[in-house]
């Protein structure tokens, strides 16, 4: 029995030292890209427009780059374990971009206009307003970003592409994966109270700390401030209405997004007419649109179901936690550990309480991939809410439905539209998990009829790049236009609550 288990706990190390590797890279690539962006009306154009497509793409999109950049020209295990932290980079690093993105961009006029007078140097800039200003987003978005990381880890540790597979030959990922082919009960269950026990530990000796850290340099002006109230960024996490200049950047960010879109539809109509005199071609492309817009629905339905269940579960339960409950530190801390735990882990298990029914298998991933964003959005706005909300319960002694009706609902309608778009997105991406998975030696625990996961996942394994680009490209209009005329206008509605 020891050996095994201090052979889980080794593979269990290396995945996180991957895991630390891939996080560092997406904090100092996060940190410079969102200053870049907040701080720079050219690279706001190009930037923020990229990374709002790359983040909805899932991670199977970079399997090919992972193959043909780094296994193919970096010897041996150097390859594999450069190709696995890129995955992981892959799923960590958006949500850090907009987190630095927002606290920049939201930064009072009062730090720039002093940074002027002081004549501060770029350098003196970066490390006495914009680091600090986005220290305290980057936290609440590393520790997210990590149980994103977690989710991916045992799809990035072992990968495939056509009949090639890949796989590093330490990792918690492997271990997994081995015990699910073998049946191995003993080597999965010391694999999942391991892996807990990694989670608690980092959640305590590293985020716990890095917390408290960057938040001394909380700028308590964004609470005082009446005109900073909590707004809706396009595709992820909590932005910050603002009035006057920064309003007019986010409003300009808005409309050349919306120009963008027309051009990639643009971009698509053209490429089918240039291509047009090459038949064999066209009638590929035109038979995998068919494919693709039929699997595209039934994953659809599969998200948009799940995420109904989501919001049964999310919003009683925040409500309960944030305005009646006294222990709302002890409850986040809970919640953060449980969401560190990837539901990757437990689909073996999970499968077998269900029979292998692979539409409930389905449901249960989407739902566990979805849950933990709605949650936190949520908690993370009303963070910011004024306190004379509080007062006004009261004062007019407002309790039970009509306190849940007229105070509560209102005040986490804000970050229930933002937890949506983050947590559908989340769902879209789960969707090669939810939808298809296979543990090895031809053991495949779930695999649903017809879907967009599984779809990408034969795509993949066929090495059949065209239909992944047909999928991909398909699956990212639908996302973006979803967010852009449905999202923000319901975001825009329930804003005013509390303006």
């Amino acid at each position: 029995m020891l050996p095994l288990i201090f052979s889980v706990i080794l593979d269990t190390s290396y995945s996180w030292v991957r895991m630390f590797i891939a996080l560092s890279i997406s904090l100092v690539i996060g940190l410079f890209t969102g200053i870049a962006a907040a701080r720079s009306k050219a690279l706001n154009k190009v930037l923020m427009p990229v990374v709002d497509i790359l983040q909805t793409l899932p991670i199977l999109a970079f399997f090919p780059f992972a193959i043909y950049i780094f296994v193919f020209y970096l010897p041996g295990s150097i390859g594999i374990n450069s190709a696995v932290i890129f995955l992981i980079i892959t799923s960590m690093l958006w949500n850090i971009i907009f987190g630095v993105y927002q606290a920049v961009i939201s930064l009072p006029s009062e730090y720039t206009e002093m940074a002027k007078i002081y004549r501060l140097n770029f350098y003196q800039r970066l490390r006495k307003i914009f680091i600090p200003a986005a220290l305290p987003r980057m936290s609440e978005q590393m520790s997210l970003s990590w149980a994103i990381g977690l989710f991916y880890l045992v799809t990035s540790e072992i990968f495939s592409i056509g009949t090639k597979n890949y796989a590093v030959k330490h990792g918690i990922g492997v271990e997994f994966v081995t015990a699910a082919a073998t049946g191995n009960f003993y080597l999965y269950l010391y694999a999942i109270a391991v892996f807990v026990l990694f989670v608690i530990i980092t959640r305590l000796l590293f985020f716990e700390r890095f917390d408290r850290f960057a938040n001394r340099y909380y700028l308590k002006d964004y609470k005082k401030r009446k005109k900073d109230r909590f707004t809706f960024n396009s595709i992820h996490g909590i932005g910050i209405k603002l009035s006057g200049k920064t309003k007019h950047k986010l409003y300009v960010f808005s409309r050349y997004f919306f120009y963008v879109v027309l051009a990639a539809v643009a971009g698509f109509i053209i490429y089918k007419m240039i291509f047009a005199i090459n038949i064999p071609l066209l009638s590929r492309i035109v038979n995998y649109e068919g494919y693709s817009i039929l699997s595209l629905a039934f994953s659809f339905l599969r998200i948009w179901g799940a995420f109904l269940a989501i919001l049964a579960v999310s919003i009683p339960l925040s409500i309960y936690v944030i305005f009646l409950s006294k222990r709302i530190k002890r409850y986040l801390l809970l919640f953060q550990i449980l969401a560190s735990i990837p539901a990757t882990i437990l689909l073996p298990a999970v499968a077998e309480l269900v029979y292998g029914n692979s539409e409930l298998l389905s449901f249960i991933i989407y739902f566990l991939s979805g849950l933990w964003y709605v949650i936190f959005s949520i908690i993370a706005t009303t963070k910011y809410l004024p306190q004379s909300i509080n007062e006004v319960k009261e004062v007019f002694h407002l309790k039970g439905i009509v306190a849940w009706k007229k105070i509560y609902l209102k005040a986490i309608m804000p970050g229930v539209i933002t937890g949506a778009v983050t947590g559908i997105a989340a769902e879209w991406n789960a969707s090669i998990v939810a939808e298809y998975f296979s543990a090895g030696s031809g053991k495949i625990i779930t695999s649903v009829s017809v879907g967009m996961g599984k779809a990408l996942n034969v795509a993949l394994a066929s090495n059949n790049l065209l239909l992944m680009g047909v999928l991909l490209a398909n699956m990212v209009a639908m996302i973006i236009i979803i967010n852009y005329f449905m999202w923000r206008r319901l975001y825009n509605r329930v804003n005013s609550v509390y303006s």
